[in-house]
């Protein structure tokens, strides 16, 4: 299996620095990252690692769900998988991951509503992603559309 590569560049301090995060694998972008905007309500054009381990859960997450739809005999039409990775205070000091909630809803056809949730909780537990991020509490909220 291929391993992929990202890499930031980062100049200055904490609270005044900046850097710059490239998708180097893919070659599809630059994106710039702060902490002050991570840790603010508004991102202001930045991105931040919650909003990219969240772009990574999701897509994970969708690929894992529509092999196991498959597998139990269904036919993922389509998914829409969203994700909100929470920042927020370490009681032993510093920041940490408070929680990531995923949100799917699925368009499939040959499974009944509970298949498609034993489906979709059985993406939650095994997708790789999902496996790397065992140290965080993550919810589902799965319906079909």
């Amino acid at each position: 299996m291929p391993t992929r590569t990202a890499r930031t560049a980062w100049n200055g301090s904490l609270d005044s620095g900046s850097g710059q995060v490239e998708l180097t694998s893919s070659g599809r972008g630059t994106f710039d990252v702060s902490f002050p905007k991570r840790a603010a309500e508004d991102a202001d054009g930045t991105t931040s690692p919650e909003e990219l381990i969240a772009a990574a859960h999701t897509s994970c997450y969708a690929m894992q769900l529509s092999a196991l739809i498959g597998e139990a005999g269904g036919t993922p039409h389509s998914l829409e998988v969203s994700a909100d990775v929470t920042l927020g205070p370490d009681p032993d000091g510093g920041f940490r991951l408070t929680g990531i909630a995923l949100s799917v809803r699925g368009e499939v056809e040959g499974l009944d509503e509970a298949a498609f949730l034993a489906a979709a909780q059985g993406a939650k537990e095994t997708c790789p992603v999902s496996k790397a991020l065992t140290g965080v509490a993550i919810t589902l909220d799965a319906a079909v559309a």
